[in-house]
């Protein structure tokens, strides 16, 4: 059976859930040590200049920025992360797929074979 054959074996549910386990996977991961580093450095500098003596006009915008810079790292991660696993899942898939019908296609070459010999000796 070729490549070709084996996607089409892929059913819609079978891709819904393959995303569905890339998905929760990926949320895992999202929030790294990347991301925490970044923001743990935001708090940093917005504690520094609290003590500076700055402005919370000025800090608060900053504060603001470096919190949804974190949160955009984390969701392209996750992005990045959740197409890497989706593509695994597929890949998985079509393995498995592969041993069934290989599975299946030997069984039926066995059978073919039983047949053929029992007509033999008849």
């Amino acid at each position: 059976m070729g490549e070709a054959q084996i996607s089409e074996l892929v059913t819609p549910e079978m891709k819904q859930a393959a995303a569905q386990r890339a998905r929760l996977t990926a949320r895992a991961g999202r929030w790294d040590i990347d991301v925490a580093v970044f923001l743990f450095a935001i708090l940093t500098i917005v504690i520094i200049l609290l003590f500076q003596g700055i402005g919370v006009e000025i800090i608060a915008p900053a504060a603001v920025a470096g919190l949804a810079m974190g949160w955009l790292m984390g969701w392209w991660k996750g992005k990045q992360l959740y197409e890497q696993f989706y593509s695994e899942e597929i890949s998985r898939l079509e393995q498995e797929l592969k041993k069934v019908t290989k599975a299946i296609s030997e069984e039926t070459i066995e059978e073919k074979i039983q047949k053929a010999l029992r007509e033999r000796w008849r």
